[in-house]
C-alpha cells in the first residue's frame, strides 16, 4: 500500500509513490483482499482478512459481503452484485464490527469493478485504517523493508500524532512493475491475478492521505555544519533551476499573496454566478483590463451537466463581466446573459476541452474578425484589435464548466508564462467553487422536493374540525429532516392527527420519516386502535434496522361522539385549549420511541368541547439549549391560554415567538386543529332487528332522514344502495343491524353488524344470482369501504351532496 503524507514527499511525477534516495517510498500495513462474484458474494478471503474481521474463510464464503459485515446502508450499493452499479473505484472509511467479538474497527476501503467471464465481479481491498492513526504505517524502499507496521501505539511523548487516514488511488507510471508484483502475490492463482492487475493499475493502486502534525524542537541556526555530523550536504543537480534573486522572490510572493486573496473570495458563495463575478471582481484592473466569465447553459439554468462527448459544442452563458473603461461599449456589444453558440470542430473547443489555454500576445485584425463572427456578427475590431489575449478553461472533476476570458490594453504587457500559471490556478479554484455551487444547488433542490414529497401539500378539508399545520427546516445546508406530521380523514367522518419526530437530521432521516409515514397512512384506515398502530410501527422500525428511531404520537378525533383517543410513543405531549380560553398539557403515557421494541403504549380517551382547539408540534419548537423542556412546553401552554384565535394567526405567531431570531437547532413540525363536532341534527342512527323485513324499513327511514334535510333528489340512489348493504348485513353478518346517516361535506351511510368476515367487491358472471350488491355500491357510491370494530363490522359509502 502507498502512502502519501501530508507534507507530502517530492514526488518523482504526478500521481506516482513518493521517491526517497531513487527508491520507491511505500507505506506497509496488512491488506485484507477480498473477491466478490456477480452477485457480491465472497469467493476469496485472504488471511489478513481473517485476522481483520475475525472469521475464516470457511465461515463466510458463499456469503454477500454487504449482510455479512453488516455494512452501513449508504455504502452498500458499492458492494452489491460484485460492483455492477459502480463505474469507477470507490474508497471509503467506516465502521465494520468484528464477527467474533463485535468490537468496531475504522477500515479503510477500495472497492474496484472487474468484468469477469459469467458477469461483473468485485475486487474490495481493505485496512485497518484505525491500526494506522494509532501505530502509522511501515516504510519501505522498494523492496527493502525500513520498518515493520508498528505493532504498539505511538508514544504521546514522541511528538508525531497521525490524525485522520483517508484512502485515494495513486497511478502508477514507473513504479508498475513493483505494484503488480506485490498485487499478484495477495491474489489466488485460479483468479487470473494478472488480468486483476491489469485493472487495477489502469484504474489507480491503493494509497492513504495520512494527516500528520509532529512536533520538533527548534535549535539556532548556523552557518557551518557541526562536526558531528557525518551526512555529506548534496550538491543540486545541474538541471535544478538557480536560487531566485530577491526581486523575483518578492514576485513571486506577490503572485502568491493575489492567488490565495482571489481563492479567499472565491469561497464566500455557493452560486456559480456570485462565483463568477467575484473573480471578475478579484482580476480587474489589478491583473487585467477585462474579465469575462462564461458558464455552460446548463449550469445557468441549474440543470444537469450534458455527457461528455468529443465532437460536441455545448452552448456557454456570458453570466459576468468587469472591464477597466470609462464608455459601456462593452455592455452593449458582448451582453451579459447572451447565449453563444460555438461551432462544433472548432480549435477553442478541442484545446478548451484537453486544458490548455489560449494566449495572444496581440489579436491581429484577422483574429478580431473571427471572434466578431463567432460572437453574432457584431463588428468587435475596435474593441479587441491590439489587445492581449488569455482564454483559460474552468474545468472540474474532469468536466469542462466554462472559460475565463481576459484581456490588456496595448499599453500594458502581454501575458506570461507566470501570468498564465497563475491564471490557469486561479481556474481551477474557480472551477471547483462553481462545480460545488452547482452541486449543493441540485442536492438542494432534490432535498427540497423530497421533504415536499414527504409532506402533505394543503390541509384536508373534514367535517367537525378545522386544520393548520407548519414546517420549518433547520438551519442547515441540506434543508430536510425527519420531523412530519399528518391528517388522515378516517370512515365515519373521524379525523387521524399524527406527528413524529425520526432521530438524527439529514436524507437518511427524511427517507426513514418518508417509510413511518407511509406506514401511518396505510395502517391508520384500517381503524387500529392508537396503542395497536403504534405497535405496528414499532414492528416496522425495528424491521428497518437498528437505527431507525422516531418519536410519535397519534390521536383520533369523533366528531359525532366528540371524543378524542390518543397514544404516544416518547413524544411530546400536546395541549388542548377549551373553548373558555383554558389550556393545559395532557397527562398521556409517555411511551417508548418507535424501535425501541419491548415496550407497550396505552391509549387514553378523553371527551371534547365544541370549539377546542388542540395542538401538537416537535421538540424544534421548544427546545432550547441550556433550557429544560418543561420550560419550553409550559411557555407553549401559557402562549396558548386566552381567547381563541384563528388557527393561521396561532401557528404564525407560535414560529415567530419561539424561533428566536428566526433560528434554530432542529426541525419543527406544528399541528394546530380546531375541533368543532358534527351538530346533533345532522345525525341520524338506529339499530334494527336483523330480519328480512327490516330492508324495507331502513330504505323508509333513509327516506325520511333525507328528506328532513332538504335531500330527496338522492332519495332514489340512497335508498338502494341503503338496501344493498343492509340486504348484506342480514343475510352474512350477525346480531342486530344498525343504521346511521351523516350529512357532512358529503352524506356518510354506514351499517353495522356483529359479523367479523369483511365483505370484498367479486366479478358476477352474467348467470350468477348473486354478487352484484357491493358492485351497485361501488357504481353510484362516491367511496365505499369496510372498517372492522371490536364486536363486528361497519360497511360504509359516501354520497356527494
Amino acid at each position: 500500500m502507498v502512502t502519501r503524507q501530508r507534507p507530502a514527499a517530492r514526488l518523482t511525477a504526478a500521481g506516482a509513490s513518493p521517491r526517497l534516495l531513487d527508491q520507491h517510498l511505500l507505506g506497509i500495513s496488512p491488506l485484507a483482499v477480498i473477491l466478490l462474484d456477480e452477485l457480491g458474494r465472497v469467493t476469496h478471503w485472504n488471511p489478513v482478512a481473517e485476522d481483520l474481521f475475525g472469521a475464516p474463510y470457511d465461515a463466510v464464503a458463499g456469503r454477500p459481503l454487504r449482510s455479512l459485515l453488516r455494512l452501513p446502508q449508504e455504502h452498500r450499493s458499492a458492494f452489491e452484485s460484485g460492483g455492477r452499479h459502480v463505474r469507477h473505484v470507490w474508497t471509503g472509511v467506516f465502521l465494520v464490527p468484528r464477527l467474533d467479538d463485535g468490537r468496531l474497527r475504522e477500515i479503510a476501503w477500495w472497492v474496484y469493478p472487474l468484468p469477469g467471464p459469467d458477469g461483473a465481479r468485485g475486487l474490495a481491498v481493505a485496512a485497518d485504517a484505525q491500526r494506522i492513526r494509532e501505530n502509522g504505517p511501515g516504510l519501505a524502499l522498494g523492496d527493502v523493508l525500513m520498518a515493520p507496521p508498528p505493532r504498539t501505539p505511538l508514544s504521546a511523548n514522541g511528538g508525531v500524532r497521525f490524525l485522520r487516514v483517508e484512502p485515494t488511488l495513486v497511478q502508477s507510471s514507473t513504479d508498475a512493475p513493483l505494484f503488480r508484483r506485490r498485487l499478484t502475490e495477495m491474489l489466488p492463482p485460479d483468479a487470473d491475478p494478472e488480468a486483476i492487475a491489469d485493472h487495477v493499475l489502469a484504474r489507480g493502486y491503493p494509497a492513504v492521505n495520512i494527516s500528520v502534525t509532529v512536533r520538533l524542537p527548534f535549535a539556532d541556526h548556523r552557518a557551518v555544519s557541526p562536526r558531528m555530523t557525518r551526512v555529506r550536504p548534496t550538491v543540486p543537480p545541474p538541471h535544478e533551476p538557480p536560487v531566485l534573486d530577491s526581486m523575483e522572490q518578492a514576485a513571486a510572493q506577490e503572485r502568491l499573496d493575489f492567488l490565495n486573496h482571489v481563492g479567499a473570495r472565491l469561497a464566500d458563495t455557493l452560486d456559480p454566478v456570485q462565483t463568477a463575478g467575484a473573480l471578475c471582481d478579484a482580476l480587474v484592473p489589478s491583473f487585467a483590463d477585462f474579465a469575462g466569465v462564461q458558464l455552460l447553459e446548463s449550469i445557468v439554468s441549474d440543470q444537469e451537466l450534458p455527457p461528455a462527448e468529443a465532437d460536441a459544442s455545448p452552448n456557454i452563458v456570458r453570466v459576468a463581466m468587469r472591464y477597466d473603461e470609462e464608455d459601456g461599449r462593452w455592455d452593449d456589444l458582448v451582453p451579459l446573459g447572451e447565449v453563444i453558440r460555438l461551432p462544433s470542430g472548432l480549435p477553442l473547443i478541442r484545446d478548451l476541452t484537453t486544458g490548455h489555454s489560449l494566449s495572444y500576445s496581440r489579436i491581429s485584425d484577422r483574429i478580431s474578425r473571427r471572434i466578431s463572427a463567432y460572437l453574432g456578427g457584431r463588428d468587435l475590431r475596435a474593441l479587441l484589435r491590439g489587445r492581449a489575449l488569455l482564454i483559460t478553461p474552468l474545468i472540474a472533476r474532469g468536466k469542462v464548466l466554462g472559460t475565463i476570458v481576459l484581456m490588456r490594453r496595448g499599453d500594458r504587457p502581454p501575458f506570461g508564462e507566470a501570468d498564465v500559471a497563475l491564471v490557469e490556478e486561479m481556474g481551477r479554484r474557480a472551477a471547483v467553487c462553481v462545480d460545488n455551487g452547482r452541486l449543493y444547488r441540485r442536492e438542494a433542490r432534490v432535498a427540497a422536493q423530497l421533504q415536499h414529497s414527504m409532506l402533505p401539500d394543503a390541509p384536508p378539508v373534514v367535517a367537525g374540525a378545522q386544520i393548520c399545520y407548519r414546517y420549518v427546516p433547520a438551519d442547515e445546508a441540506v434543508r430536510v429532516g425527519g420531523d412530519w406530521f399528518d391528517a388522515i380523514p378516517l370512515p365515519g367522518s373521524r379525523l387521524a392527527l399524527v406527528v413524529g419526530d425520526v432521530m438524527g437530521h439529514g436524507l437518511t432521516s427524511a427517507a426513514i420519516m418518508g417509510q413511518l409515514r407511509t406506514a401511518v397512512r396505510t395502517l391508520a384506515p384500517q381503524d387500529l386502535p392508537p396503542d395497536q398502530l403504534l405497535r405496528q410501527l414499532d414492528d416496522l422500525a425495528r424491521r428497518l434496522g437498528d437505527d431507525c428511531l422516531a418519536t410519535c404520537i397519534y390521536a383520533v378525533y369523533d366528531p359525532v361522539a366528540r371524543r378524542c383517543e390518543i397514544a404516544n410513543a416518547g413524544h411530546l405531549p400536546p395541549v388542548l385549549v377549551s373553548p373558555s380560553g383554558e389550556s393545559w398539557l395532557l397527562e398521556v403515557p409517555p411511551g417508548a420511541p418507535i424501535g425501541v421494541g419491548g415496550v407497550a403504549f396505552e391509549t387514553v380517551g378523553f371527551d371534547v368541547e365544541d370549539g377546542s382547539q388542540f395542538v401538537l408540534c416537535t421538540d424544534g419548537l421548544v427546545e432550547r439549549r441550556g433550557q429544560p423542556l418543561d420550560a419550553g412546553l409550559t411557555a407553549m401552554r401559557e402562549f396558548l391560554s386566552g381567547p381563541l384565535r384563528p388557527l393561521e394567526t396561532v401557528c404564525e405567531t407560535l414560529i415567530e415567538g419561539f424561533c428566536t431570531a428566526g433560528r434554530h437547532d432542529d426541525d419543527i413540525a406544528l399541528l394546530a386543529v380546531r375541533l368543532e363536532g358534527i351538530p346533533k341534527e345532522d345525525v341520524f342512527s338506529w339499530s334494527l332487528t336483523a330480519t328480512p323485513s327490516v330492508v324495507r324499513e331502513t330504505r323508509r327511514l333513509a327516506h325520511q332522514a333525507l328528506e328532513t334535510w332538504g335531500l330527496t333528489a338522492l332519495a332514489p340512489n340512497v335508498e338502494l344502495l341503503v338496501s344493498e348493504l343492509v340486504t348484506n348485513a342480514v343475510v352474512h353478518g350477525a346480531g342486530d343491524v344498525g343504521l346511521r346517516l351523516i350529512r357532512a361535506n358529503s352524506l356518510l351511510c354506514e351499517v353495522r353488524d356483529d359479523g367479523h368476515d369483511l365483505p370484498h367487491l367479486c366479478r358476477a358472471e352474467a348467470t350468477d344470482e348473486n354478487g352484484r350488491g357491493l358492485q351497485l355500491v361501488s357504481a353510484l357510491a362516491e367511496r365505499w369501504g369496510t372498517q372492522r370494530t371490536p364486536t363486528g363490522k361497519v360497511v360504509w359509502f359516501e354520497h356527494s351532496l
